[in-house]
């Protein structure tokens, strides 16, 4: 590596900041690809704050380069700012790795071909070497980032929330994605926690990179394209959706599948975007209101055309040819979507201040669906020189490639007079909507039909209040009055007027209930009575709403009017009864309320105790009377109970003879969360059986489950480099087969596998061996988990099933015994609790009395004594 020039260094003065652990993967990345690295392996821990590793199989770094590897603007990419007019690789500041080192802690481990083994450096904050050791990585780069941020606190605190922490996470897989469609040859991987999020491998062209990432549903709705433009040379290449294909399977609710490229560099062009995103919302509008397009384009320009030095990130890029560019995008949907959808798009870049409703109304829409309405008719058009003469044409835009539906609509919405009311304007503008022919009237006729005038009020006269007035006295309208009933006429008012008059016939004049007994007592208001008609209502409204969901207010109320009318008497009757007893109920209540004596004080309205306590003791007697517990008490018998005694009945309690070592005994059960009480030995334990149920059930999963495999559409193909060494693959090879089948092709029935949801087949010359069938209940189960298995083989030499379970199935079947003792009964009986401990004593070891969640079976309680004096010794307190 070289230093660069002064001048060049002034050039790129925008300075590679890291900001964020996308940053950090996207620039390692870049670093892969521009080393021709076929495989990258992407690691992280705590959301990258921990930890970031990104591994490639790329040509390494020399070793007459690593002392300046990490220091800031050292770079192979290019030699002066003269080179970026050639440039060919994805980095070219020297500023990356330098940058992470400021803001993290950096270890890289590199080997070339030409090297023996590897060698790990350690660089501090400047990017110097401090310590170096040999490796056992093979060729490649290994760059580890640690502890990010860890002298920025407060950008660290940035992902302190968790939902920002899945939202990068989301992000860094959209940044690989990216890669992964332009590298078709790219192998990907990418982990957190240990656990395979998300992997694209080896593929042979873009198409089937875009089915490994997007998925087959996605790509078959997709159409290939290539497109050459001249002068200057742009080439389009990529997938767009086919014409009338399903716009939810095309599309997403955010711009994140829409991938531009720039000479293979991902890139965000929002121009483009938008103009793929108009074309084919034009061909399904409803569809694509709030979506965006799924679509790949490649650009292939000039490297000099192009300035990629204009953000920090490299996202985005200025372009020497740009409406070039975008002349060539709208011929290519030109020719894929039909030349109408390109009018559409240009109709409404040309006229920005043209307005189109959303949502227009009724009258609008039967103006534009007429067909006898024509453009000439709705503008009344005029020679260009002369001035028109009707007042619509002064509403209307003056564009000769605005069209009838949109200026139809301009006209509706403007030409509503000032002084209409709300019911005059709807009248006025469906009167317009119905006119069969508009042509030939004169601006009179306009003016009576549509009430149009020149002097539209302004925005000062309609916060005054002056903008609407009355047609006949020309006064501003005034807010609408509440009529409320009155005594009598107020002194001012004036009694012939409008506003004076009283409407008592939909008015409350039934004043609230007086303060009754029940007030007094019990805290509550007593309820006016209620009419039959209203009891009916009561419990025939539940019913209605249940049978008709979607009914309005208005359908309710009549429906329930018209059972009420259509209800036989003899029900009727019954609901005349009820309404009977409440009103003898109501006036008890109000004959107690007119006995009782009220005091006022300053402080306002207190209750004083009521006097008539006879009248009020008939009143509550009529109540029906809770029915009290019965109180009678239950037979019961003093025990005795000693302690030396039961430690001489012991041995008559063990099942087993007193030479032998005491089993656990249940004594009895206690009533918190089916625990029960245990005798072992001189110890007295409390169980817990659903822990020890837990434990059983893990350990028989693990010996016995077999996880069912779904077979693959794509067999992945197995290498001894994916397997981790042509140890694993011969291990593989030599495991149990089933029968050869008419191929000639064999399946491996090694239970180590089966049972882990792989199968593996064999082909009849032995030297193509695929993985036909993956499990799929446990989540992003791969081909790392099958090299745990095949490690556990190798170096373990393990043979039970148990010992081979992979990270990710020991975690699942965890979680099915965990999710299985859940459905099992809150309390055991006697019988099943003994079955529960011969169990424990003969499938568990000792070192294993202990639940998933490391929580022991049993709590003591207490230590019973062994001995005479240490009886009397716990007797004696008791006597106190």
């Amino acid at each position: 590596m070289h230093q660069l020039p002064p001048s060049t260094v002034r050039l790129l003065s925008s300075s590679q900041v890291i900001t964020s652990v996308v940053n950090v993967v996207k620039e390692l990345t870049e670093n892969s690809l521009d080393a021709e690295a076929t495989s990258v392996d992407v690691k992280l821990e705590n959301y990258g704050l921990d930890r970031i590793e990104v591994r490639d199989n790329g040509s390494g770094i020399r070793a007459e380069d690593t002392p300046v590897m990490g220091v800031r603007h050292f770079t192979s990419k290019i030699s002066s700012h003269q080179d970026l007019e050639s440039l060919q690789t994805y980095g070219f500041r020297g500023e990356a790795l330098g940058s992470i080192c400021a803001v993290a802690e950096v270890t890289v481990t590199t080997k070339t071909k030409e090297d023996d083994f590897s060698t790990q450096y350690t660089l501090d904050l400047t990017g110097n070497i401090v310590s170096q050791k040999p490796s056992h990585l093979g060729q490649g780069t290994t760059v580890s980032v640690q502890r990010l941020f860890k002298n920025l606190p407060v950008r660290r605190q940035f992902y302190s929330n968790t939902k920002k922490c899945k939202e990068e996470l989301k992000r860094v897989q959209d940044v690989l994605t990216a890669f992964a469609i332009v590298k078709p040859e790219l192998r990907v991987t990418l982990y957190h926690n240990k656990v395979m999020l998300w992997q694209k491998s080896k593929m042979a062209d873009h198409r089937s990179a875009l089915v490994a990432t997007l998925g087959p549903n996605v790509v078959s709705h997709l159409q290939p394209f290539h497109h050459r433009h001249e002068d200057p040379e742009i080439i389009l290449d990529g997938f767009l959706p086919k014409p009338g294909a399903d716009f939810t399977l095309t599309s997403s609710s955010s711009a994140d599948k829409a991938f531009i490229y720039v000479n293979d560099r991902p890139v965000q062009q929002k121009e483009i975007t938008k103009l793929v995103r108009q074309h084919l919302g034009a061909l399904q509008a409803e569809e694509a209101r709030g979506r965006f397009p799924t679509f790949v384009l490649r650009v292939s320009v000039s490297a000099a055309a192009v300035d990629v030095n204009l953000t920090p990130d490299k996202t985005q890029v200025l372009l020497h040819h740009k409406e070039a560019l975008l002349t060539a995008v709208e011929d290519l949907l030109v020719s894929l979507y039909g030349a109408q959808t390109s009018a559409k798009v240009h109709h409404t870049e040309e006229q920005p201040g043209l307005k189109i409703p959303k949502a227009p109304s009724d009258s609008t829409k039967d103006l534009r669906e007429d067909p006898t309405v024509k453009s000439k008719d709705v503008r009344a058009e005029a020679p260009t020189n002369s001035k028109p003469k009707a007042d619509v044409s002064s509403h209307c835009p003056t564009s000769n490639n605005s069209s009838s539906s949109s200026i139809a609509e301009d006209w509706i919405v403007d030409q509503i007079p000032a002084d209409l009311s709300l019911c005059d304007a709807d009248e006025a503008s469906q009167n317009c909507a119905t006119e069969p022919n508009l042509e030939g009237n004169s601006p009179e006729r306009l003016d009576d039909g549509l009430g149009a005038r020149e002097d539209a009020f302004s925005a000062e006269e309609w916060s005054r209040g002056t903008a609407l007035r009355d047609p006949d006295s020309d006064k501003p309208l005034q807010p609408v009055t509440i009529l409320r009933p009155n005594a009598g006429p107020a002194k001012d008012e004036d009694k012939s007027s409008p506003s004076s008059t009283r409407l008592i016939s939909n008015a409350i004049i039934e004043k609230r209930a007086a303060l009754t007994a029940y007030d007094v007592l019990a805290n509550r208001a007593v309820r006016a009575p209620l009419s039959p008609a209203a009891l009916f209502e009561k419990e025939t409204r539940a019913e209605v709403v249940s049978e008709n969901p979607k009914a309005s207010l208005h359908q309710i109320n009549a429906a329930v009017r018209e059972r009420w009318k259509t209800l036989n008497q003899e029900e009727r009757q019954k609901f005349e009864d009820r309404a009977q007893k409440h009103m003898e109920h109501h006036e008890q209540a109000r004959a107690a309320s007119a006995e009782a004596p009220r005091r006022v004080s300053a402080q306002g309205q207190k209750r004083k105790a009521l006097s008539n306590q006879q009248l009020l003791d008939e009143l509550f007697s009529a109540q029906p009377q809770k029915k009290l517990k019965n109180s009678v008490s239950k037979p019961s018998r003093t025990v005795g109970c000693s302690l030396a005694s039961l430690r001489q009945n012991l041995p008559r309690l063990a099942s087993s003879p007193p030479s032998a070592p005491l089993r656990p005994c249940p004594i009895s059960r206690l009533a918190s969360q089916g625990s029960w009480l245990l005798l072992s030995g001189h110890k007295l334990l409390v169980l817990n059986p659903f822990r020890v149920e837990e434990a059983l059930l893990f350990q028989r999963l693990m010996d016995n489950n077999i996880l069912p495999a779904v077979a693959l559409k794509d067999p992945i193909p197995l290498t001894e480099e994916s397997l981790g060494g042509a140890e694993n693959m011969d291990a593989l090879c030599s495991m149990e087969k089933q029968s050869p089948e008419l191929d000639g092709s064999v399946v491996i029935s090694d239970l180590r596998l089966v049972a882990n949801g792989f199968k593996i087949k064999l082909s009849p010359d032995r030297q193509q061996v695929q993985v036909t069938a993956m499990a799929e209940c446990v989540p992003f189960l791969g081909l790392g988990d099958l090299r745990e298995i095949l490690t556990a083989v190798v170096q373990k030499k393990t043979r039970a099933v148990s010992g081979c379970r992979p990270l990710k199935v020991y975690n699942h079947l965890k979680g099915e015994a965990v999710r299985l003792v859940r459905q099992m009964p809150a309390h055991f009986s006697r019988e099943e609790v003994r079955g529960i401990l011969r169990r424990m004593e003969t499938q568990l070891e000792r070192r294993h009395r202990t639940c998933l969640h490391e929580r022991p079976f049993t709590q003591l309680l207490c230590e019973l004594p062994s001995t005479e004096q240490e009886a009397r010794a716990v007797a004696k307190p008791l006597d106190l």
